[in-house]
């Protein structure tokens, strides 16, 4: 007797399939939120690097002054440089800039990483603003020297300052490329102090101050603008004008005719360093 083989198929659960079906279709959703959290997340922290890394690159004055300034903050806080509870130095520059000077005075500064404060004249901004641009660039603080330098221009009244004020910063703002900045900050040809243009200078102050432009002397020198040339009687002079002040403003220049100061400026920037000096620049005093 034969015996047929019979092939048994078994039996579809439809509720089993139906509950296989649903989870996986829960497994595949929870997998794609994921991904897609998980993604959102990796742009959220690719955009955090990127912010930082704009920040870090971003000239430092873009950081202090993306938001409005108010008027009378840099007023009131340049007014107190030269209180301090500890020994800084700010090395200035004024008159430039030049290629001859300026140049090799930027390549000094970034050797010994210390940050300046270049008072720039206007008229040398429109001759070599890529000098301009590039100390920007690098950290130092731009302020504002007026246009011309010739006194009986400047101080024939305190508007014909805030107008050599507002051509020279208009220069500086072609410069840099940056048509928001605003230095704030000028210094009078010659000083605040004394002279025959005293009055007009101290009415130029408030008149600045209530344009929210604060303004800045010295109070230690090299006395190249005196005629100075040799570089360790200059070292001398500005040692004597320091004493034993906290907080030092020294005035140099960086026009053309001033090369003596890049012989000089790695021996000061060493000597104040030996002495204790932490170096700042205006960035410095508004943080």
């Amino acid at each position: 007797m034969t015996l047929d083989l019979i092939e048994v198929k078994p039996r579809l659960n439809v509720k089993k399939v139906v509950i296989i079906s649903i989870v996986s279709v829960l497994i595949i959703a929870l997998l794609c939120t994921a991904i897609f959290f998980g993604i959102q997340h990796h742009i959220k922290n690719l955009s955090l690097i990127e912010n930082k890394i704009a920040a870090k690159s971003m000239p430092t004055h873009e950081l202090f002054f993306s938001d409005d300034l108010k008027k009378n903050s840099i007023v009131d806080k340049v007014s107190h440089i030269y209180n301090s509870d500890y020994k800084r130095v700010f090395l200035t520059f004024d008159d430039g800039p030049s290629k001859s000077v300026t140049i090799p005075i930027l390549d000094i500064l970034k050797q010994y990483n210390v940050k300046a404060t270049f008072f720039v004249l206007g008229s040398n901004v429109e001759r070599y603003p890529e000098v301009v641009k590039r100390a920007y660039q690098e950290g130092h603080y731009i302020g504002n020297h007026g246009f011309t330098h010739v006194y009986q221009n400047i101080y024939s009244s305190p508007e014909t300052v805030l107008d050599e004020y507002n051509r020279a910063e208009a220069a500086i703002k072609n410069a840099i490329g940056n048509q928001n900045y605003n230095s704030r900050l000028f210094r009078f040809p010659g000083g605040t102090v004394g002279g025959k243009y005293a009055q007009v200078k101290a009415d130029a102050v408030n008149l600045l101050n209530q344009n929210g432009v604060a303004h800045l002397d010295w109070n230690a020198l090299t006395a190249d603008s005196a005629g100075l040339t040799n570089v360790n009687d200059m070292i001398a002079y500005v040692e004597s004008t320091i004493g034993n002040k906290n907080s030092v403003v020294i005035l140099m220049h960086d026009n053309g005719t001033k090369k003596e100061n890049c012989e000089l400026l790695p021996q000061l920037i060493q000597e104040l360093q030996n002495r204790g000096y932490v170096f700042e620049n205006i960035y410095d005093l508004l943080k």
